[in-house]
């Protein structure tokens, strides 16, 4: 009797287990994806731009500085005439309904993205640089914390821009100041701009800048210290800037996002954290 007790306690604790690692496959799965509307029912080109207002710097969100998988970022005081380029990736269903940052809650339906620096709340425009698309935005969360990843963009941001099948793309973020704004219910338009395309129908390439040095011996050293990493793709390219001539090291032209992300992993290694994307 009490072998059969045990055996079926055996059976069902057993079972009770496997009906637990299911259930924590289905969560994990869930986690781990992210992704716009099943039914496809939201017309995105009704929702409109963020309309840009003068408002109160946020209670949350805005310490001098935070720490993120061990890596400190520092907010700035003012986003005043705040321009910036480099890659764009977007966030949907897996953070829908969620608390932002600045503590509100986020909607892959609005018109909002996340920054890592910025001031919460900044209104931004944000350019997509291989079709001219351009949106506005409300910053009001924290983010993207991918090693080159300048800016998330809401899923609607996303779908705007052209974004989301490719999931990443180059991009300008331009802070605006509301009181120099125009007319706030002017749609903004979209040009279409012609983009030099390779072989592989890529759009125009763009360059990793890993240093900027006074001294060409300086260049000429790092250059050969990042050579492994990509050798044929690295280069030293001289600039004048603020009347000095100043000697660029730089990875690239590079087409391919995965790639450029590729080359930044590298950097790691090298214990070089300080680089940026630029375009000429």
């Amino acid at each position: 009797m009490n072998n059969i007790f045990i055996h079926r306690f055996i059976s069902v604790f057993c079972l009770a287990i496997i009906l637990l690692l299911l259930n924590a496959c289905v969560s994990v799965d869930k986690i781990n994806s992210d992704r716009g509307p099943i039914s496809g029912s939201i017309d995105v080109s009704k929702i409109p731009n963020a309309i840009p207002k003068n408002e109160p710097k946020s209670k949350y969100g805005n310490p001098a500085s935070y720490v993120v998988f061990g890596k400190t970022y520092y907010v700035l005081n003012s986003n005043s005439n705040f321009v910036e380029r480099g890659i764009a990736s977007w966030y949907g269903e897996k953070f829908h309904g969620r608390r932002t940052s600045s503590g509100e809650t986020y909607d892959m339906y609005g018109m909002t993205a996340a920054h890592k620096s910025l001031p919460l709340p900044t209104y931004v425009e944000v350019k997509n640089l291989n079709n001219g698309k351009k949106v506005i935005l409300k910053v009001n969360d924290r983010g993207p914390f991918h090693e080159n990843r300048i800016i998330d963009l809401s899923y609607t941001a996303a779908a705007k821009l052209d974004v989301l099948q490719k999931g990443t793309a180059l991009v300008e973020v331009r802070s605006i100041n509301p009181n120099n704004y125009g007319n706030p219910s002017a749609p903004i338009e979209n040009p279409q701009v012609k983009v030099n395309t390779n072989a592989s129908g890529s759009n125009t390439g763009f360059y990793i800048q890993v240093g900027a040095y006074s001294e060409l011996n300086n260049a000429i050293n790092m250059r050969k210290k990042l050579d492994p990493i990509a050798k044929n793709l690295i280069t030293i390219s001289e600039s004048l800037i603020n009347n000095q001539i100043v000697y660029r090291v730089r990875f690239g032209p590079i087409s391919d996002i995965t790639y450029a992300d590729d080359i930044v992993e590298s950097l790691r290694k090298y214990e070089i954290f300080d680089h940026y994307i630029t375009l000429d």
